[in-house]
């Protein structure tokens, strides 16, 4: 899990076999990066005539009477227990941490999309979400986007960060995007908004978020201002809804342009009046009218009748 206070991630280990501190390596070189990974966390026991804070070249903390190394035991009580505290520990609120940590899905660019992981669309908006609306260092924002990539995006990554280490986490984010995205401009995507159109079948809210997914992505890249989303996101609800007209009427959609709503308002007022409309459904339900269907006679058999 990601550790604030050093910034970075920490992995809890457990061994079944006696460790001998003695041969440790201060820290290891993983396969394909160029930072070491440090290792803390040496057994107290077998270390007790050297300073508790620097044994054996170790950051560990001091011994307690109480404290059960994970390294000396492997029962899964203890396994528990040891994991739990760390976890504890690390919760706790710093300056850095008033919200829980909530991870990334797996996005890795590979195509078509590998069951468990993410779309890059879907992937992308989470993403954006959580560097919007975290208070963290940019460091972290890095680490968690780093932290939800692997194959192909994970290269492009490491890429990144070995060539311009100054990269925002929003950097990342457009260049995952421009790499595995479809290379649309602003005006292509206002384009394609302006010819959407409502399925049969589909809902005027269903219709609303489809559209509003756009919107975002033409926004985004320039296509439209922000300040004129409310009147196109309107204009674009009046011509593509062909099967919905008589909510357009009641909720008076064409008189409100001159002040349109916003995203939100317009999804609400929509469905109360779906559900409106379901409950006279409901309430009134169509009469089914049965027809039954007949087959001519041939004319010779007709005229023998009327003889």
């Amino acid at each position: 899990m990601y550790d604030p206070q050093s910034q970075s991630l920490t992995v809890l280990c457990e061994c079944r076999e006696k460790v001998n501190t003695k041969i440790i390596p201060l820290d290891v070189l993983p396969e394909g990066s160029a930072q070491p990974w440090r290792i803390f966390g040496a057994s107290a026991e077998e270390d007790e005539t050297l300073d508790p804070e620097t044994r054996n070249g170790f950051s560990v903390p001091p011994s307690d009477s109480d404290y059960v190394s994970p390294l000396q035991t492997s029962t899964p009580e203890a396994i528990i227990r040891a994991v739990g505290d760390i976890l504890q520990q690390h919760n706790r609120p710093t300056t850095h941490e008033t919200t829980p940590y909530r991870r990334l899905r797996t996005f890795s660019g590979v195509t078509p999309t590998t069951p468990g992981e993410e779309q890059l669309e879907n992937w992308i908006e989470q993403a954006r979400l959580m560097i919007e609306e975290c208070g963290r260092p940019e460091r972290e924002k890095k680490m968690r986007i780093m932290e939800g990539v692997k194959g192909p995006a994970l290269e492009i990554l490491q890429a990144v960060r070995f060539n311009n280490p100054d990269a925002t986490a929003m950097d990342y984010l457009d260049i995952l995007e421009n790499t595995f995205g479809t290379p649309e401009t602003g005006e292509e995507l206002y384009f394609a908004f302006r010819m959407l159109c409502q399925h049969s079948g589909e809902k005027l809210s269903e219709f609303l978020r489809r559209t509003e997914r756009i919107l975002n992505k033409v926004v985004q890249k320039g296509g439209l201002p922000s300040a004129a989303a409310n009147r196109a996101r309107l204009d674009q609800l009046i011509k593509g809804a062909t099967h919905s007209d008589l909510l357009l009427i009641n909720l008076r959609f064409r008189e409100r342009r001159n002040d349109p709503p916003t995203f939100l308002q317009l999804l609400n007022e929509i469905r109360l009046e779906e559900e409106h409309e379901a409950s006279r459904q409901r309430l009134h339900p169509s009469k089914v009218v049965h027809a039954k269907s007949a087959t001519a006679a041939p004319d010779s058999e007709l005229t023998d009748l009327k003889t």
